[in-house]
């Protein structure tokens, strides 16, 4: 599975962005798409998912109600849409697919984009 993301860039606080991930290869072998950030210093952290099967969403407290998860099955994309940003959203953005294979145990295979950054100016 190849990721490549888009729609990164600076903007203003309040202000809006929407990133893309593109995704291909063996698309129908991802269980969940996620979208991660990393500010410089601190850990990456998970900002959003959606599960491949029901569709359903999780979301950190952080960006609840102001960012929304969604995907295009059809173009393999998944979106990140970030409204009214602030600048503790400043960040790089990563997008990420997860592969879960069962056999003896539970095997979980990531794979990840090279990233998009993010900034927010105050």
């Amino acid at each position: 599975v190849q990721l490549v993301e888009s729609g990164g860039g600076l903007v203003q606080a309040g202000g809006s962005l929407k990133l893309s991930c593109a995704a291909s290869g063996s698309t129908f072998t991802i269980d969940v798409m996620g979208w991660y950030r990393q500010a410089p210093g601190k850990r990456r952290e998970l900002v959003a998912s959606i599960h491949s099967g029901d569709g359903s969403t999780d979301y950190a407290d952080s960006v609840k109600g102001r960012f929304t998860i969604s995907r295009d099955n059809a173009k393999s994309t998944t979106y990140l849409l970030m409204n009214s940003l602030k600048p503790e959203d400043t960040a790089v953005y990563y997008c990420n697919a997860r592969r879960t294979v069962i056999s003896d145990r539970e095997y979980q295979f990531d794979y990840w984009g090279q990233g998009t950054q993010v900034a927010v100016s105050s």
